[in-house]
């Protein structure tokens, strides 16, 4: 069964890269914490339970890929890119996020019951990408987003936001079948 991913062309490709150009976008995202399979997975679930149909009018929304996983920034904060780890995590803290289907508006999209539920709007953005399949863990995020770092530099992008990590299957998928991403926001 086919699932809705974001709007994006690719700028650029040296694979495991790209860099990608997204359409505007609109979030489900919530606020949660504990290391990255427990925010992972809480997250998760608040948004489902959203999608599924606790909103206003009670109205199931079809699910999209990717989950998205990333730091939750602390105003004036400054975050220093270090491993293993923060790529994801401040303190524990996460933020974690569907993109909605791009048939709705914020206007148009139902409600959320929940007060945790939040839907942001995102404008058009670059991404530099690097794809990956298999398990994952902390460890193995942290690595892959050094890898994404350094083909920045090689590249003179600058990162514009924290790295976010996706996840495109479910639980059940085959390591070897599994999509993977980290992706950072660059700079114009």
């Amino acid at each position: 069964m086919a699932v809705e991913e974001p709007k994006y062309t690719v700028l650029e490709k040296t694979p495991p890269f790209e860099l990608r150009s997204y359409s505007p976008m609109i979030l489900a995202e919530v606020q949660v914490e504990g290391d990255l399979d427990e925010a992972s997975s809480q997250g998760f679930r608040l948004i489902a339970a959203y999608i599924f149909g606790q909103n206003q009018p009670s109205e199931k929304i079809s699910m999209t890929a990717p989950v998205v996983v990333e730091e939750r920034a602390v105003k004036g904060a400054a975050i220093a890119m270090t491993a293993p780890v923060n790529i994801e995590s401040y303190a524990g803290k996460w933020t974690v996020s569907f993109v909605m289907p791009a048939e709705y508006s914020m206007e148009s999209l139902p409600k959320p019951l929940n007060s945790k539920v939040q839907l942001r709007q995102i404008p058009a953005v670059k991404r530099a990408v690097l794809s990956f399949s298999g398990f994952y863990n902390e460890n193995k995020v942290a690595e892959r987003t050094l890898e994404l770092e350094e083909w920045m530099k090689t590249k003179n992008l600058q990162a514009a936001s924290i790295p976010k990590f996706a996840r495109y299957n479910p639980p059940w998928t085959l390591p070897f079948m599994r999509r993977n991403e980290i992706m950072i926001d660059v700079r114009d």
